[in-house]
């Protein structure tokens, strides 16, 4: 729990417990030294309330008229003194504490703190060896009570405003310090999603700002190693795009007129033989044969290389793929929605929005079991989206992208692309979005 407290939690929660602690530790020490200090101060004012009253009583012994003599000391007494003569039939005296109660500017709850002690002393006054009433000793502590009052209340400022002071020096450090601290939090986030441009704003302490900067030599550094990764991703797709029509050069002009030669004969043998017979069954066997190594041969070609993209366009090329799908399987469902504008796009951009499609949807006849696929490619301020969705079964957790789509990621990358593949609600998506700019001026090997 404490490891998910904010910063200035860290630093502000101790400082308030320390307030509290020491407002409980000046209760504490308020209580265990005031109620000693009240009973040591008003220790000789109860001594001298005893003497008085042996004095007294001496006094009315030797007296003829013991009455009048207390009557006498009763009035020489005043009622400011804190030494009074209470009379038998007066009662017992009130409680010192209900008094202090009612301290004018002290709270109530401290002085129920303070543990007033039994200060309080009575000596009885005889006459003719018969108690009259007592000698008392009340003082009044609320002077005392103010005093220790004030002492309390000018403590806990000086408490409270050292807290503040510190408080606010916490707040300053913490805001100078989280700051820049938060800024290399979002610059990081940054770099690891691929965002190098961005600097991050060197500030706050010299440790932190050591780090910003470091942070932002480490962004440099990616960020060229990331245009180095493409520009070799570039060159290795070129290469393998020269490989690719080098290799469809070879079956066009040597694999395509050896397979029209061997048709022709085998038509040739088989209008010179009888037209029954082994003979004649064995050469329609080799004639299907070499058909369908044409068509084999053609599929091969054109996933080498469509070269018909130069002559019919990428969304004429796109089309044209399209339909060979909906004939190659009848029974999916294929809807597009393909932006004629995407005819003005050529070269690598071009051939990699072709393989995209063309790689999505083989995966889609060989793999998801889908009832129907939509195609959608479209041009977007300086971007081209492509997105290829069915409601086919989805693909394995564990295997994203297979290596038809993995040839295809790393495509993409090349040209500063993306291509993401998404499940959402029962579909899965294949999704690309491709840099019009960059994409029209590839790197030069």
């Amino acid at each position: 729990m404490w490891q998910r407290l904010s910063f200035r939690t860290w630093l502000f929660l101790p400082l308030g417990l320390s307030f509290l602690a020491a407002l409980a530790m000046g209760g504490v020490l308020l209580q265990a030294f005031a109620t000693g200090q009240l009973a040591d101060e008003t220790e000789p004012g109860r001594r001298s309330a005893r003497a008085v009253a042996v004095a007294l009583n001496s006094t009315l012994r030797a007296s003829d008229n013991p009455r009048r003599m207390l009557d006498a000391f009763v009035s020489s007494l005043g009622t400011s003194s804190d030494i009074q003569f209470r009379p038998l039939q007066a009662g017992p005296p009130p409680s010192m504490k209900e008094g202090l109660h009612e301290v004018h500017g002290v709270p109530r709850w401290f002085v129920d703190l303070i543990g007033i002690p039994d200060i309080e002393a009575a000596s009885p006054v005889l006459i003719d060896d018969k108690p009259v009433g007592d000698i008392v000793f009340m003082p009044n502590l609320s002077a005392d009570m103010f005093e220790k009052w004030i002492g309390f209340v000018a403590l806990m400022s000086m408490i409270a405003l050292l807290m503040l002071l510190t408080g606010t020096i916490a707040y300053l450090f913490a805001t100078s310090t989280l700051g820049p601290l938060q800024n290399l939090g979002a610059g990081l986030t940054r770099i690891r999603r691929g965002d190098y441009t961005t600097p991050i704003p060197v500030a706050g302490p010299p440790e932190i700002r050591q780090a910003c900067e470091e942070a932002n030599a480490l962004a440099t550094t990616l960020a060229q190693l990331s245009q180095d990764n493409r520009n070799l991703l570039h060159r290795l797709v070129s290469v393998q795009d020269d490989e690719r029509r080098d290799l469809a050069r070879e079956l066009h002009d040597e694999l395509g007129p050896l397979l029209f030669s061997i048709r022709a004969g085998t038509i040739a043998l088989s209008e010179g033989s009888p037209q029954a017979g082994h003979l004649g069954n064995s050469a329609q066997e080799v004639l299907r044969s070499i058909e369908t190594l044409q068509s084999t041969n053609r599929r091969i070609l054109d996933r080498l290389r469509p070269l018909y993209i130069a002559e019919l366009g990428l969304e004429g090329s796109v089309q044209t793929l399209l339909g060979n799908f909906r004939r190659q399987a009848p029974h999916i469902g294929l809807t597009a929605t393909i932006d004629p504008g995407i005819n003005e796009i050529d070269g690598p951009l071009a051939q990699t929005i072709y393989r995209v499609i063309q790689e999505a949807l083989t995966n889609v006849l060989r793999h998801a079991g889908a009832r129907n696929v939509h195609v959608a490619a479209a041009i977007s301020g300086d971007a081209l989206a492509v997105e290829v969705s069915d409601d086919g079964g989805g693909f394995p957790a564990d295997n994203v992208f297979g290596r038809g789509l993995t040839g295809m990621h790393e495509r993409v990358r090349a040209l500063s692309g993306s291509l993401a593949l998404l499940r959402a609600e029962e579909r899965t998506y294949v999704r690309c979005s491709l840099p019009l700019g960059e994409a029209r001026d590839p790197v030069s090997g």
